[in-house]
């Protein structure tokens, strides 16, 4: 069994969270339909640190995978806009996503798996789930950082952005509720049930 946090977090409405995490993505992907990638890195930057500020008002808390992609964001945005090459902002997913499954990989080196650190106070699993949990991710975040790489090596601009607003969301959707099999086989109270 894992143990629950000690300081309980206020209730998080799942809209305002949601609206948090993918407003600027979806900013990103407006702004570029109007004005072009460039434009677009701009204001997808100050929407990010927007909804940090709004995260931390609002939350009391922001949580650290997106402050590490907004750190990742501003070095890439701000090196897109100031050498002018788009590279740089669509090499920032398959950075982030890399980074999160080297993270991941490296708590379970370490013995701890991180995600238990996270979703602690939402998923009582066994020490067991937590890792298959945690591989699990950190395998998806791997196929997420090669799929980015090949998409925006072989599409346009356009259609880059297009798959991470309506492909690579949705399939993190489905990824996500795809574990539920493993959530409720590796529940702690469950297994502390069985005879």
């Amino acid at each position: 069994m894992t143990s629950k946090s000690m300081t309980a977090q206020p209730p998080v409405n799942p809209f305002l969270k949601l609206s948090l995490e993918l407003g600027p993505l979806i900013l990103f992907f407006v702004a570029n339909s109007r004005w072009g990638i460039f434009t677009a890195t701009g204001v997808f930057m100050v929407a990010v640190m927007v909804a940090l500020v709004a995260s931390y008002k609002l939350l009391h808390r922001v949580p650290i995978m997106t402050v590490v992609s907004a750190v990742v964001v501003i070095v890439f945005g701000g090196l897109t806009l100031v050498l002018q090459n788009d590279v740089f902002i669509k090499i920032k997913p398959t950075i982030i996503y890399l980074l999160f499954c080297a993270t991941l990989l490296g708590g379970l080196a370490l013995g701890k798996p991180l995600l238990a650190l996270v979703f602690d106070s939402v998923f009582d699993l066994t020490a067991e789930g937590w890792r298959k949990l945690t591989w699990r991710w950190a395998l998806f975040f791997l196929a997420l950082a090669v799929v980015n790489e090949i998409v925006w090596r072989t599409q346009t601009t356009d259609a880059w952005l297009s798959f991470k607003v309506f492909g690579v969301v949705p399939l993190t959707f489905l990824f996500a509720a795809s574990q539920y099999p493993l959530l409720t086989r590796y529940d702690a109270k469950k297994v502390e049930e069985k005879p």
